[in-house]
């Protein structure tokens, strides 16, 4: 490259700043995590405090590279077998649950639009 020509940044480098309605959803998923964790530990679940504790903080902080890592990490803690739903009420599971599943979707957009 030329001097004062630089590459553009790949999309997966983008500040999130520079996607506001990513960033919105994967706060949006932070905050009902915040809720979720908050139950979890009123109830001293103490598996789903050790699995839900790291999730709101990473869906503020991640980079768009691991945001959806983040956010399916998340989704995982509604399983078949194995569920959140189990034991921590509904008023905070699905609020969390539709929050990653819109970041997923948003993550998704992004995605196929390049």
């Amino acid at each position: 490259m030329t001097a004062g020509h630089s590459r553009p940044r790949p999309a997966a480098a983008a500040a999130r700043h520079e996607h506001p309605v990513i960033d919105e959803a994967a706060l949006a998923a932070a905050r009902a995590g915040d809720r979720l964790l908050d139950a979890a530990r009123a109830l001293g679940s103490t598996r789903w405090i050790d699995y839900v504790e790291p999730l709101p903080d990473h869906l503020r902080d991640d980079a768009f590279a691991d945001l959806r890592r983040t956010a399916l990490r998340a989704r995982a803690a509604y399983g078949p077998k194995d569920s959140i739903r189990d034991v921590l009420p509904a008023e905070v599971t699905e609020p969390f649950l539709d929050a990653v599943d819109r970041l997923l979707k948003v993550l998704a957009r992004r995605d196929v639009a390049g």
